[in-house]
């Protein structure tokens, strides 16, 4: 199983009390998955949720709805301060945010799939071989202007570097994106999905199957970066949590 970790931007890794067919989480389907003779809902926790009481609900086999909580404990994430050189990248004009709003529709349309046929995944190999440079949940500032936390993790190498599926899946989306640039879109199945940002090349389409160990792509440095690096991010119940938590390493 995942690294259960109740905290913003992490994840609550919950045995079920009686046998469940279904779960929400904040309005979105969660995974249940089975492990060693039982039964557990695995929920992706929003980097913005404060600490506290969270409520999720099951419907059971025998049609029943079951509500339970979990705690989320306070974490506290460290400032990150980067220089951009193309002020575009910090601050869009009127037509980059309108190919923004476009791109993002798509990327939702990607995020919100979920897929039953496929095995739940529950640990993953890290994607490339390099320095992971950006941890999770950072808060970022570009050029002295607050921007979104960082929503995954950055694993430094050097340009061309392989790029290999963590876990089977299909792939949901590929393009070049404003801020993301060469990027994937990974559905593992149960709303697992993974992203990969900032690729030199990608090497798959839409639609297709990949295995664990397949190269999807190479390290580039399109899109907004300071160097070259993969961004991989994964979301759970349509929520960005660290992926460090599905690390088998």
């Amino acid at each position: 199983m995942p690294n259960s970790s109740m905290v913003p931007g992490g994840i609550a890794v919950i045995p079920t009390p009686a046998r469940a067919v279904s779960g929400s989480y904040r309005d979105e389907r969660i995974m249940l998955a089975d492990f060693e003779g039982k039964q557990f809902a695995v929920i992706g926790i929003p980097l913005n949720v404060g600490a506290g009481t969270e409520n999720f609900t099951l419907t059971l086999a025998d049609g029943g709805e079951q509500k339970l909580a979990f705690q989320v404990q306070e974490k506290s994430y460290t400032e990150q301060h980067l220089t951009i050189t193309n002020n575009r990248q910090v601050n869009p004009n009127t037509e980059d945010m309108q190919r923004i709003s476009r791109e993002r529709i798509e990327m939702d349309l990607a995020f919100s799939t979920w897929t039953e046929h496929l095995e739940p995944v529950f640990l993953m190999k890290p994607p490339v071989e390099g320095v992971r440079s950006s941890s999770f949940g950072l808060r970022r500032f570009f050029n002295g202007q607050a921007r979104n936390p960082h929503s995954g993790m950055d694993i430094a190498a050097d340009e061309g570097t392989p790029i290999y599926a963590p876990a089977s899946g299909i792939i949901r989306a590929t393009g070049n994106y404003f801020f993301n640039g060469n990027t994937i879109i990974l559905d593992h199945g149960h709303g697992l999905i993974s992203l990969y940002c900032h690729m030199n090349t990608i090497d798959v389409e839409i639609g297709s199957t990949v295995k664990t160990g397949e190269q999807i792509g190479r390290v580039g440095q399109t899109g907004r970066v300071t160097g070259p690096h993969l961004h991989w991010s994964i979301n759970l119940n349509n929520t960005r949590v660290d992926p460090a938590l599905f690390l088998d390493d």
